[in-house]
């Protein structure tokens, strides 16, 4: 690890403290073993300006995390969902780091946009000033005019100069502090430090190429092609580059204006609702989602109270299991199944098989009780937050990295969705698309659907079979060309038990399709 990440992540933990950052951190729901993070934030509180421990205002965080970097930003921008963790004041100062950002030179765009684009960069007229400027790129709104076909406005999209050294020397940092932890706090090992950094740097390598922007974009349009409520831009194939991202322009309300969503009559609770079930319907049915959806992102479309959403740079993927996870649980929540959530948590292995399951959903349902037939405005989350991380303690919960992306993406929904509609009904909204998901799985095509999954996964295993056979034929052929020079036993048990196990996976294949079919 070099010297300068540790220095950096020193200079970046100075910069928060100074500025208050750990005064929002509550210690009186941390559990006994994270009495070092206890201790330490006592200390880092030490060298909080005299303004912030007199006033308790953190207003100078903003500027503070813009000056620290883009990785800094994007955990600004998951706060600033948040009024009801960090507090309206520190919320709303958090969300200019969305899209107001400064922007860089406009000098520098049109010679971006013609090493990027070539001779296509000279169909982009009429480009206007940043028209958004965030912690990774900024956008312009320009005239396109192709060579052949209409022309039309679009929105350019082009990355800051050097964000990706940036980025680089932010995960650094962070690979730092997560080896630190993993390394000196003992209580922090079943959080897998590293490999959650390891999860957000994939993630941020794959934001810093607007080509696959523009593939996520395509993708995310075919699986929403028959929805309705939810609209997202289409991409101009001819004018993305690695740096430059060119798609339809979109007209809406930013969401975060209430006043302005109010004034054109746009009903704010079905927006939430439409917001929230959009999103359980892609991360659940689909299993691929807008995984950076803050208000900056988001618009409304006046005519027709539509969610439009731009920005698709970090997309969240699951596998089937795992939205079979997160829909049982959202479903034990809904029906206050908490035995269900449990065992489902045991299942995906957040929690090991040495733990009590009727425990572990004797302490989910003190969750859960509280939480129902409250409305969005009646629950502190930061208290809900706090409990959580008492009884991960607890029981020892083991971080799942792959899902990290989703659980991001769940806090800002839900925080969008509140501040949209204070008295919602978190159960109630997400049981239709949760219900009819797991009803479905339940039913005629959903068992196809999964035994499909089966037979591919049969096949894959079949498709191996051969090769151990030729494996195995080898190794016999190896036998019989030294058996005139001298009696190996070994070989010829390990032949007879290469080809044991060719059977043996292929037998093993044929009866878990029987009994799946059965």
């Amino acid at each position: 690890m070099l010297f300068s990440a540790y220095f950096r992540l020193l200079h970046a933990g100075f910069v928060l403290a100074r500025e208050g950052a750990l005064s929002m951190i509550s210690t009186k729901g941390l559990p006994p073993a994270l009495a070092p993070l206890r201790a330490g934030i006592w200390l880092g509180r030490l060298i909080e300006r005299p303004s912030v421990r007199q006033t308790g205002h953190v207003d100078r965080l903003n500027r503070a995390l813009n000056r620290l970097g883009p990785t800094y930003v994007k955990f600004g921008q998951t706060l600033a969902t948040r009024p009801d963790v960090v507090g309206i004041t520190i919320a709303n100062d958090l969300a200019g780091l969305q899209d107001r950002m400064d922007p860089f030179d406009a000098a520098l765009v049109p010679g971006i946009l013609a090493a990027a684009l070539e001779g296509k960069a000279a169909e982009l007229t009429e480009l206007s000033a940043p028209i958004a400027a965030a912690s990774i790129a900024q956008v312009h709104r320009a005239r396109l005019v192709p060579a052949k076909g209409p022309a039309r406005t679009v929105a350019v999209k082009i990355l800051r100069p050097g964000v990706q050294a940036r980025f680089m020397a932010d995960i650094e940092s962070f690979y730092a502090a997560a080896r630190l932890a993993d390394r000196f706090i003992a209580s922090t090992k079943r959080l897998r430090p590293i490999e959650v950094v390891e999860t957000l740097d994939r993630s941020a390598r794959l934001e810093l190429d607007l080509r696959l922007e523009a593939a996520a974009i395509s993708e995310m349009a075919e699986n929403i092609k028959d929805d309705t409520g939810f609209v997202i831009p289409s991409v101009s194939w001819d004018h993305v580059a690695q740096n430059v991202l060119t798609t339809s322009w979109v007209d809406g309300i930013p969401i975060r204006d209430h006043a302005a969503l109010d004034r054109a009559g746009v009903d704010r609770k079905a927006l939430a609702t439409n917001l929230l079930q959009s999103f359980l319907k892609h991360a659940i049915r689909d299993g691929f989602f807008h995984a950076d959806m803050h208000p900056g992102n988001l618009f409304a479309d006046p005519a027709n109270g539509n969610v439009i959403a731009v920005d698709f740079g970090i997309m969240g993927r699951i596998n089937r299991q795992e939205r079979r996870f997160l829909a049982d649980i959202l479903f034990g929540f809904i029906t206050r199944d908490y035995r269900l959530v449990a065992e489902r948590h045991f299942d995906i292995g957040y929690v090991r098989k040495d733990q009590s399951v009727d425990d572990f959903a004797l302490a989910i349902r003190s969750i859960g009780e509280p939480l129902h037939g409250r409305t969005a405005a009646d629950i502190s989350m930061a208290r809900v937050l706090g409990q959580l991380f008492a009884i991960t303690d607890l029981f020892d919960m083991q971080t799942r990295p792959e899902l990290v992306l989703l659980q991001k993406s769940m806090v800002l929904v839900e925080g969008v969705a509140r501040a949209l509609d204070p008295e919602l009904d978190i159960w109630t909204v997400a049981e239709p698309v949760v219900g009819d998901w797991l009803r479905r799985q339940a039913g005629p095509v959903g068992q196809i659907e999964t035994l499909g999954t089966h037979f591919k996964t049969m096949a894959e295993a079949a498709g191996r079979v051969p090769v151990i056979l030729a494996q195995a034929e080898l190794a016999l052929a190896d036998y019989h060309a030294v058996k005139h020079r001298r009696y190996d036993p070994l070989m010829r048990w390990s032949v007879i038990a290469l080809m044991a196990i060719a059977g043996a996976t292929l037998l093993a294949v044929l009866w878990r399709v029987l009994t799946l079919a059965g």
